[in-house]
């Protein structure tokens, strides 16, 4: 019964790991890079839908990204989509496809970048922290019941705490690599 709280609980933070991960990918670092419209929303038809899912997006130099739509008759619906999204990129069509200039970013900006890196990285170790606070209070419970010994509940409390030592390391990780990718561009 303990393990399952603790595989829980890892399964928990893997997935904190991984949308911060996801989140980190679509910040512009001045490259171009897919990730960063993606997951733009188009008005398509009506409804609500992903750019990945209407389109190709590639990145063919550093400095261009290049959006295929699969419906042609809706490009100004792309353009418009990319546009809004505030991500300070200017598509330009020529009808078939929409290449998107990807402008080099200022040091005042990157700085700002980075700042903001690091605000969701201390949001992802919070989250870890609330993981294994949620997960601590049931292996309490289990105690307190005593459905598992006090050797035990010490035993997987000092786990969780190796545990969450282990994630935030890969987080710090992660915001160092996507902070040097700034600085050095």
């Amino acid at each position: 019964m303990p393990e399952q709280v603790r595989r829980e609980m890892i399964d928990h933070m893997e997935r904190t790991v991984a949308v911060l991960e996801a989140t980190l990918g679509k910040v512009q670092t001045g490259r171009a890079n897919p990730a960063m419209i993606e997951d733009v929303t188009v008005d398509y038809y009506g409804t609500s839908t992903p750019l990945k899912q209407l389109a190709t997006i590639a990145a063919p130099d550093p400095d261009l990204l290049v959006v295929q739509p699969y419906d042609k008759t809706q490009m100004s619906a792309f353009e418009k989509a990319i546009l809004t999204a505030d991500l300070g990129l200017n598509p330009a069509s020529d009808g078939r496809v929409i290449r998107i200039k990807v402008p080099k970013l200022s040091e005042e900006r990157r700085e700002e970048l980075i700042k903001i890196i690091k605000a969701r990285g201390e949001e992802a170790k919070v989250a870890l922290r609330n993981i294994r606070r949620e997960a601590n209070d049931k292996l309490d419970k289990m105690k307190d019941n005593g459905e598992i010994s006090e050797d035990d509940h010490h035993r997987y409390r000092e786990k969780n705490d190796d545990t969450i030592r282990e994630y935030e390391k890969k987080i710090d990780e992660l915001v160092g690599k996507k902070s040097k990718q700034l600085r050095v561009i």
